[in-house]
């Protein structure tokens, strides 16, 4: 599961204040939105909830002609958007000298105008970047984007300096000229007023700040590049039947997943764990770069730091995220009763790293095509609103989804899910589908995210269409747990060991290497403070010692330091800090679970309503309303309880077996 997904990072994180969100800003070409409106309305009478998957109408490459029929067009797209910046600077500076409420609203609505029109741009030059990150025409494009984004935010830095500056008074008093800006009245609260004690404090410094993102942009970009050319690219090695194997980031997964043989593990693995030693200082010095940019852009907003920052747009707290780290190493030793159980069923005296992915089954290799996955997908839903199996249909029998690998010819590893808001319309989901037990928990994970996007599109305001990461991952995270269910419900014993297993490795990645990496940022974070130059040497004892806080004592790991942080590509993205909001929406979607549960129908109409409402009410505030449910440190001490009983599901099935 990548880090989903570089589309959704940000959510939809809008307003002149959204560092990095660049996605955000962006949208359908002028002159085309009919060609929209008709492609929406052809998707949305194609199927309907109650009819079943037909196989011959499944289709496993993206369509992406409904965004740009050539590159040509989004060439010249660029080139138009290129012109509005300083339109919309020459018509609003003056109206925001004397700020009227009519004035607000026209400038609101000219600006998510101008923001769905990038986004969709900034949507198909990612999506395409993705399928090859040595494409020249996209690499370019990308940057273009990324200047024009910069471009406009100095444009209109004189608008976020006035509008969180604003008191108590001044809002009313717009608010009090123009009924209409009502409707605008929580994003803006979202955007700006919230926003008052961390704002630029003139047009020099928003500007300044404008031109940091951008280099943040960039070394984003130069670093998922790096990951999939060189750092997860390993060489090769030689197999015990003399067969020659090449490591990158699909082969080592797949081979540690599914090759019965330890010694053809264990080679890979070591072929890989020596390779990112010797890639970490090159990554070191980049990850340097990037995180005194971070931390300076912070600073400049007065903020500690920038997980200060990130825990402020999230609406959460250093207490609640210091519950969740210490709930979770207080309790790790739930897991050990799981990992002897892989022990035993591995015949192996000690696990090893190298044990750690091996499918529990009886043909670890065993692949499942892709059409056999999604029929699973689809019956897992059977207790879910109408409206999963209507999106689900239209999502893979609509040229949505990008589903094979190719790393040979510079496809990105990981998958993601792309945000749908801007047309109304079933988003893009890539992926690196190979057939494993795993690959049908990512398929199901994006198929979450899709459906959450689908809904929020076409319930709410475009500028509503957001929210915090950890809300973005609620709705994928719960669709594993229906699939799990659903499995161990309805397949034989062995396949509900498999998946049942899984999904408790999974835990443990949720629980303990998630909030790994954030503290491991953190850490670097605070080195890259203290010294001008960094080495990898030195990240890779951060990560190391942080691990042994987090990992299994029943595992025997390398003595040497690891530089497994060099391949995340969360650690390098504009959203700092991504990886705590898996934790954090793991734990949210174990209580929704035991709701849905209990009584499904209400939990339905409750779901149905949390997704589609987006940001129209702060984070914490949805989830009261919905469900009752609170973020402390209650939450997570029932999640591990959950974990437990999962684990005591899983000896239930062996013992049956």
């Amino acid at each position: 599961m990548n880090s989903v997904k570089r589309l959704i990072s940000s959510g939809k994180l809008k307003g002149s204040l959204a560092l990095g969100a660049l996605l955000s800003f962006a949208v359908f070409p002028e002159g085309r939105a009919s060609e929209t409106t008709e492609r929406s309305s052809e998707i949305t009478s194609e199927k309907s909830a109650s009819e079943e998957l037909n196989p011959d109408e499944v289709t496993t490459e993206w369509n992406d002609t409904y965004l740009f029929s050539s590159r040509e067009d989004a060439s010249k797209e660029l080139e138009r958007l290129k012109k509005k910046p300083q339109e919309i600077n020459e018509t609003f500076r003056p109206k925001f000298e004397k700020l009227s409420g009519s004035d607000l609203l026209d400038f609101l609505e000219s600006e998510k105008e101008y923001s769905k029109s990038l986004e969709i741009l900034y949507t198909y030059a990612h999506t395409q970047l993705s399928k090859n990150v040595n494409e020249p025409f996209f690499i370019s494009l990308v940057r273009g984007i990324q200047d024009l984004f910069t471009e406009y935010r100095k444009a209109i830095a004189f608008s976020a300096v006035k509008l969180t500056s604003l008191g108590k008074e001044e809002w009313d008093r717009l608010f009090s000229e123009e009924p209409g800006l009502e409707f605008y009245r929580a994003y803006l609260e979202a955007s700006y007023i919230r926003f008052a004690e961390h704002r630029p404090v003139n047009e020099s410094q928003a500007m300044y700040l404008a031109e940091l993102e951008n280099q943040r942009m960039k070394l984003e970009t130069e670093a998922l590049s790096q990951i999939t050319n060189k750092v997860t690219k390993a060489g090769e090695i030689t197999l015990e039947n003399g067969e020659k194997f090449s490591i990158n980031s699909q082969s080592y997964n797949t081979l540690l997943s599914t090759d019965p043989s330890r010694e053809n593990r264990r080679r890979c693995y070591d072929k890989r764990f020596y390779h990112l030693i010797n890639e970490s200082d090159s990554m070191a010095a980049l990850y340097s770069r990037k995180s005194r940019l971070d931390d300076l852009v912070a600073r400049e907003l007065k903020y500690a730091d920038f997980y200060d920052n990130t825990l402020y747009n999230s609406y959460l707290t250093h207490a609640q995220i210091d519950d969740m780290n210490a709930v979770f190493k207080q309790r790790k030793g739930v897991f050990e009763d799981y990992n002897e159980f892989r022990r035993k069923k591995l015949g192996v005296d000690v696990l090893k790293p190298y044990d750690l992915m091996l499918q529990l089954t009886d043909q670890p290799g065993k692949k499942y095509a892709y059409i056999d996955a999604l029929k699973e997908v689809q019956k897992s839903y059977s207790r879910m609103d109408p409206s999963f199996k209507e999106i689900f249909l239209k999502m893979v029998t609509g040229s949505f989804i990008d589903v094979y690998p190719d790393p040979e010819h510079g496809k990105q590893p990981g998958s993601y899910c792309t945000n749908s808001c801007a047309l109304k319309a079933p988003p893009l989901i890539f992926m690196n589908y190979d057939g494993l037990l795993r690959d049908q928990k990512t398929l199901i994970h994006e198929l979450g995210h899709a459906v959450n996007f689908y809904l929020m599109s076409n319930s709410v305001d475009y500028l509503y269409c957001s929210g915090t990461i950890y809300e973005m991952e609620i709705p994928s995270t719960f669709n594993e747990e229906l699939f799990v269910d659903h499995v161990v419900e309805t397949s034989d014993r062995a396949t509900a060991i498999a998946v049942l297993s899984q999904q408790i490795d999974d835990y443990q990645n949720f629980f303990t290497r998630q909030p790994l990496i954030t503290e491991f940022e953190y850490k670097a974070h605070k080195l890259c403070v203290e010294k001008e130059n960094i080495t990898g040497a030195e990240l890779n004892a951060i990560w190391t010692s942080l691990s042994k806080e987090y990992r299994s004592p029943s595992v025997e790991y390398y003595p040497e330091d690891s530089a497994e942080w060099t391949y995340i590509n969360h650690i390098y993205l504009t959203s700092n800090y991504y990886t705590f909001n898996y934790a954090v929406s793991k734990a949210i979607t174990l209580a929704l679970f035991k709701q849905y549960r209990k009584d499904p129908e209400t939990f339905n109409k409750n779901y149905i309503a949390y997704l589609s409402a987006g940001s129209t009410m702060p984070p914490e505030a949805k989830l009261r309303k919905h469900f009752g449910i609170e973020i402390n440190r209650q939450l997570f001490e029932d999640a591990m309880d959950v974990v437990e009983s999962r684990i005591q599901e899983l000896h239930k099935l062996a013992e049956e077996e």
